[in-house]
């Protein structure tokens, strides 16, 4: 009795944090977990005039499909090597521009610079790709035009599987680092100033407060938010590479998201893409708690 006389203070106390909290949870039962009904089609034959149960029971069949093809390593490597790259080269680039606007001393400059790297996460990706076709075609594109002045010939770089990765990793920094580093300049923010203040009168220099007190005072959002990378680091958006694709790159341009949205929408193989799909999740699933284990023993930071 005591306890529910408790739940019910409670309840009637934090109501309107409660009424906060329902809208997400709405939207996340609906949305997320709601779906989750469909998982079953990776099981199914699926007919849509029989429904999800009526559909015949299949079992592994697509799976086996999927792993037996002759592109399942291909599209694998394809989707892992470009969020690692992603991760390795794009993923310390909003922590030094957050650090360098932090230490910039004019405030007008800051949010010039703000502005700046913060205007492409705007851009439609219908938009970004067709200047990525623009910049980079070789007859007219700015760069083949700026080598074609030391006499490099010019460059296919949306024609050739070559440069494809290197292509979306580059112009994934440029249109996201900007808004990335909004987390990070929010937690340089937080760090007190007297600790950089009793750093400049034992005669620290602006590395060594970076190096001692920037960064660790910001190393457990840089923990939580690698761990969430490394999460999704199967799951890259089809938009871009699909916008991206042509009959010359898709030996490097393929990967799961593509081939999910080939299957399902486009050839109605709607058991086969949720499989893939499913299988899809399951390695983000097995990555995120390999990585949350690892910075927790590493960095005594973890997700859970």
């Amino acid at each position: 009795m005591k306890q529910k006389k408790s739940i019910k203070r409670i309840l009637k106390s934090k109501w309107q944090l409660l009424a906060m909290f329902a809208v997400p949870f709405i939207w996340y039962v609906i949305f997320c977990y709601v779906p989750m009904y469909g998982i079953q089609l990776a099981f199914r034959n699926y007919n849509p005039r029989l429904g999800y149960l009526g559909s015949p029971f299949v079992g592994l069949r697509w799976f086996k499909q999927f792993f037996s093809s002759y592109y399942w390593k291909n599209i694998i490597w394809n989707t892992f090597s470009i969020s690692l790259y992603s991760i390795l080269i794009g993923f310390p680039i909003p922590i030094i521009l957050a650090i360098i606007i932090n230490e910039l001393p004019g405030r007008k400059f800051k949010k010039i610079l703000q502005n700046i790297t913060y205007i492409p996460h705007f851009i439609s990706m219908v938009v970004l790709c067709g200047m990525l076709y623009l910049f980079l075609s070789p007859q007219y594109g700015i760069l083949n035009t700026f080598l074609g002045v030391f006499g490099i010939k010019p460059i296919g770089f949306l024609e050739s599987s070559r440069y494809f990765k290197g292509v979306y990793v580059v112009s994934e920094i440029w249109q996201e680092s900007g808004w990335s580093s909004i987390i990070y300049i929010a937690a340089l923010a937080g760090i007190d100033p007297y600790l950089y203040e009793a750093a400049k009168i034992d005669g620290a220099g602006r590395l060594k407060r970076i190096w001692h007190i920037s960064l660790p005072g910001i190393t457990p959002t840089i923990v939580t938010l690698l761990i969430l990378k490394i999460g999704q680091i199967m799951s890259i958006g089809f938009e871009k590479a699909y916008l991206l694709q042509n009959d010359l790159n898709i030996q490097a341009s393929e990967i799961i998201s593509t081939l999910v949205y080939k299957q399902g929408i486009l050839q109605g193989n709607i058991g086969y893409a949720t499989a893939v799909g499913l299988m899809n999740s399951c390695l983000n699933l097995v990555l995120i708690i390999a990585a949350n284990q690892f910075c927790k023993r590493t960095f005594d930071t973890s997700l859970w």
